[in-house]
């Protein structure tokens, strides 16, 4: 198609428009012309008709119009700032967890286990068959019948007595002094005579809380743990 072509095709398009115009503008005001961003609003015909053949010869050459350059349509937009990334649901520790459950600890306690009756027991310092009764758990009567012996006797430290092993229990509370506690050794105390007035408690456990190894020497003013 030739330039000269292109141009008569323009004056007759510009010619048309014009007289569009002119009919219209007897009946009502012309609607405004939407414009190229950056271009100011024509609002006068003539102008109009002026910017309409700029912009048809300019396309008829292959050049762009009013300089608007051609949008890229291949390229991403970019997104100013980075967004947080999420933080999976599975990292997060629960409200109130720290992480790592820890236990109360529990408060060790000495556990004495009770002395199981021996087939005979030989009489300490500060011992009496009586003594020996409520320790074992048996009816004095019947441990006192077993060895011959009575309860008004006199009964001196190498004695061997014999436990009877199916005997009754003692017939009232074994324990004479209530324990765990600490006592005050006292002058010519032992271990033996100490469990006696504790009435239920073995001597032998009160040496193991000590630490004390035999001859088990006690000192007047020392503190004992009683189990």
């Amino acid at each position: 198609m030739s330039k000269k072509f292109i141009s008569i095709l323009a004056v007759g398009m510009v010619l048309a428009l014009f007289l569009v115009a002119c009919e219209r503008s007897a009946s009502q005001a012309p609607l405004p012309t939407p414009t190229a961003t950056g271009n100011p609003p024509v609002t006068d015909p003539m102008q109009m008709l002026q910017a309409l053949a700029t912009q048809t010869a300019l396309a008829g050459a292959g050049l762009p119009v009013n300089n608007t350059p051609t949008p890229d349509l291949t390229s991403s937009p970019t997104v100013e700032g980075t967004l947080p990334s999420p933080t999976p649901t599975s990292l997060i520790p629960p409200t109130g967890a720290p992480g790592i459950t820890t236990t109360p600890a529990t408060p060790l306690a000495i556990t004495v286990t009770p002395p199981i009756r021996p087939a005979t027991y030989t009489l300490h310092e500060g011992e009496f068959p009586y003594c020996i009764a409520r320790r074992y758990n048996i009816d004095p009567d019947v441990l006192l019948s077993l060895n011959g012996l009575s309860g008004g006797q006199t009964f001196s430290p190498g004695l061997v007595l014999t436990i009877p092993q199916t005997a009754a229990a003692f017939p009232s509370p074994r324990a004479l002094i209530q324990h765990p506690a600490t006592y005050t050794i006292q002058a010519n105390d032992t271990i033996y005579s100490i469990a006696c007035k504790y009435g239920d408690v073995d001597p032998l456990a009160i040496a193991a809380v000590n630490g004390l190894t035999a001859p088990y020497t006690l000192t007047a003013g020392q503190s004992l743990s009683i189990p």
